[in-house]
């Protein structure tokens, strides 16, 4: 999902706590970015790297997210993007 804000240059998958300033110094990383429930936790980074800390998005849960995407079928998926590209076709006959 992250990878999908076009803000997002880079997600590096986590394997172990250690190799993320080796991830930073590797990849030369400019800004690492974390959720701000983990303020603080990665302030050892920004002798390598800018740290931003994002403010939580209130009411909105990534697990509840996740759910919801895994109980959408493909098949709703297709019949979702056929809706889609039948509107794109209605605008451009009404709007040329």
């Amino acid at each position: 999902m992250l990878e999908a804000i076009k803000y997002v240059d880079e997600v590096i998958p986590e394997n172990d706590w250690e190799q993320k300033i080796r991830d930073v110094q590797e990849r030369d990383i400019d800004v690492f970015v974390m959720g701000d429930d983990w303020e603080g936790k990665f302030d050892f980074l920004k002798e390598y790297c800018e740290v931003v800390y994002l403010p939580r998005t209130p009411d909105i849960s990534t697990t509840e997210l996740k759910s919801w995407l895994k109980s959408i079928s493909d098949e709703n998926i297709m019949k979702m993007e056929e809706v889609v590209q039948s509107m794109k076709d209605l605008k451009h006959v009404i709007f040329g």
